[in-house]
């Protein structure tokens, strides 16, 4: 068992690091790793099937990422942020308002779904006042990676820490009677809408006036309404993530296709486009890393790195949210934070309870940490990255030490005040 061990540690480290470097076939090397724990007997194929991957989180996943991608067509963002701008008393106030927006968004919606409904109407902004898009840009995606971690169903590490720790729909909200992690996350943006209207507040003291899009249809909206509060009613009556959210996620992005095809008459040619065009390479990457962390587990490594962890915090209490939250932020400004959150779930749970602790200390600090971190670079999450592209597109350069500019401090102040948040509520 001793070799072992350590071939499943050699071969979780290799797929990191071919993901790593050749991001575009991640989920493949996932898959190649996961195929490879098989093989070798580390887990047989029945429990893959019936145990390792979590068939819930994807079917919550991709149901609403096809609600997210209605949602998008309906226009109906665009309307309410052109709304925004035209609202707003001055240029600073504005591009504020339309980056808490794209965080709200991004709430309920897909982050890379979130920063492309957006972008056009940031590219346009910027236009019409002769201003450089790149840092408004990158403020977009900042804002829809943090905003991502506040509810269920905002970003995949969420969905994977409401199914690790028993978590409803509500019980990001309120949990045991306590402000949950979707208000942590809130006072993050507060802080971060503070860090950048001082950014923003010298590019001009006059309204802006913009046309306003017109929506196509409130159909999507609906959906997306009915997801909510479908998912808060499974919260209550069920008491955490089951089968029922998973089923009715799909079964209203289901529906939503059928209307797509048939009743809005966009036919099966746009329909297979749209399906398409979902993001199945990261659906495929959490299948494999699944199977690879189960593996993992299985080999005892888990109970091993949370052993060495316990004696390098030797009961420090502080000393180990400190570092659970500092290491979890550098690691995903640099790597993909899906694996990272699945290992270090039942590492954190185990620690808290070594120290005799409440686990949603270290729990909400991983995760707060293993999502806000992606901020830090531009390739710390795919939001970043695809506001990179669409800049690129627009013949702008965004380099890496450019947004640092707004990556590191932005990075640091969200995590700080929501991590403040979080030690004085549930310590």
């Amino acid at each position: 068992m001793f070799e072992i061990k350590w071939l499943v540690l050699g071969i979780a480290v290799l797929m990191y690091v071919f993901a790593v470097i050749f991001q575009e076939k991640k989920s493949f090397i996932a898959l190649g790793a996961g195929l490879a724990m098989m093989i070798l007997g580390v887990v047989s194929p029945r429990t893959v099937i019936t145990e390792l991957i979590n068939w819930n989180v994807l079917l919550i996943f991709l149901g609403s990422l096809i609600i997210a991608e209605l949602f998008i067509y309906s226009r109906v963002p665009a309307l309410i942020a052109d709304s925004i701008v035209c609202a707003s008393p001055n240029v600073g106030t504005a591009m504020v308002a339309i980056l808490m927006m794209t965080g709200f968004i991004s709430a309920f919606v897909e982050n890379v779904a979130t920063v492309l409904v957006m972008a056009p109407i940031a590219l346009a902004l910027c236009k019409k006042l002769a201003v450089n898009p790149a840092y408004f840009m990158a403020g977009l995606a900042v804002m829809a990676n943090l905003q991502g971690t506040a509810t269920l169903v905002g970003d995949p590490p969420s969905m994977i820490f409401a199914d690790y720790a028993g978590y409803g729909f509500n019980d990001f909200f309120i949990f045991q009677g306590k402000p949950s992690v979707f208000f942590a996350v809130q006072i993050g943006m507060i802080a971060g809408s503070v860090f950048f209207y001082w950014y923003f507040r010298k590019l001009g003291k006059e309204r802006v006036y913009i046309e306003k899009e017109k929506a196509l249809t409130p159909v999507p909206s609906i959906l997306l309404l009915l997801m909510i509060a479908g998912l808060a009613a499974a919260s209550f009556v069920f008491g955490g993530l089951t089968y029922a959210s998973g089923f009715l996620v799909m079964a209203l992005g289901l529906a939503g296709l059928f209307w797509y095809c048939c009743i809005r008459g966009e036919g099966i040619k746009s329909t297979g486009k749209l399906v398409k065009n979902l993001d199945w390479d990261t659906a495929l990457f959490l299948t494999g890393i699944f199977v690879v962390v189960g593996a993992v587990s299985s080999a005892g490594l888990l109970e091993d790195f949370a052993a060495f962890l316990n004696r390098v915090i030797g009961g420090n209490v502080f000393l180990g949210f400190v570092l659970i939250l500092g290491v979890s932020t550098v690691i995903s400004g640099f790597v993909d934070n899906v694996p990272y959150i699945i290992i270090m779930l039942p590492v954190a749970a185990r620690l808290a309870g070594d120290l005799a602790l409440r686990p949603e200390l270290y729990m909400f600090g991983l995760l707060i940490g293993s999502c806000m971190g992606g901020n830090l670079t531009p390739f710390g999450a795919s939001a970043n990255v695809v506001a990179v592209g669409l800049l690129k597109k627009q013949g702008v350069s965004l380099s890496f030490w450019q947004w640092l500019k707004i990556g590191v401090p932005f990075t640091a102040i969200t995590i700080a005040a929501s991590a403040l948040f979080i030690w004085l509520v549930w310590r």
